[in-house]
């Protein structure tokens, strides 16, 4: 890379770290970071609605994480500034190739090039990359189970659940009740209108 295009990328690292100061200056003003403001309003923690400390819990939690990825930024562009006076400004720091211009324009403080950069995402474990138990891929709560098509001999699904409904029997209490003419649950379900009303005073 030649010295009129490292001027171009020091200019713009330097706007961009500007933009981040500035933004971090917002969110103070705005009391979205280091604002202990809401916290500060109660007379005692000891409340009655639980759900309002953690609310300011998790906004004062959201304030840490913001200011810590902008912090994190400024960071990297600092790191980016130093390379551009190495000379090393424009490589991948994994695999030592040049990073394509157009991802520099794009995000000026990046230390990796597009292949680096996928395969250090893809290896980041799900706690690292923040990944919701509920988005996780979710796997058979059993080595095998249920309706599986398995013939294999030991205590499965199918007997985990009969073995609960065994337990959890009343003695002398019928499940499901019948009748030659109706199926139904209950015998409270064979009261009719007409009997409900009779009773009434």
């Amino acid at each position: 890379m030649n010295n009129e295009r490292l001027e171009h990328f020091r200019k713009k690292l330097e706007l961009e770290k500007k933009r981040v100061y500035s933004l971090l200056k917002q969110m103070e003003e705005n009391e979205t970071i280091n604002s202990n403001a809401e916290l500060a309003t109660e007379l005692s923690f000891y409340d009655n609605h639980p759900s309002d400390i953690a609310t300011e819990i998790f906004d004062k939690e959201r304030g840490i994480a913001f200011k810590g990825n902008e912090l994190s930024i400024i960071k990297k562009i600092e790191n980016s500034l130093s390379n551009i006076d190495k000379g090393t400004y424009g490589k991948c720091s994994i695999c030592g190739k040049d990073i394509k211009e157009e991802r520099l324009e794009f995000i000026p403080y990046t230390d990796h090039c597009v292949e680096c950069q996928k395969s250090l995402s893809n290896s980041y474990s799900d706690e690292k990359r923040n990944t919701p138990i509920e988005k996780q891929e979710p796997g058979y709560p059993f080595g095998y189970g249920y309706n599986d098509r398995r013939d294999e001999v030991g205590f499965d699904a199918e007997d985990s659940y009969q073995a609960v409904a065994r337990f959890n029997r009343i003695k002398n209490v019928i499940d499901v009740y019948s009748d030659e003419d109706e199926d139904y649950v209950e015998p409270i379900e064979r009261i009719s209108n007409e009997q409900y009303k009779n009773q009434l005073p």
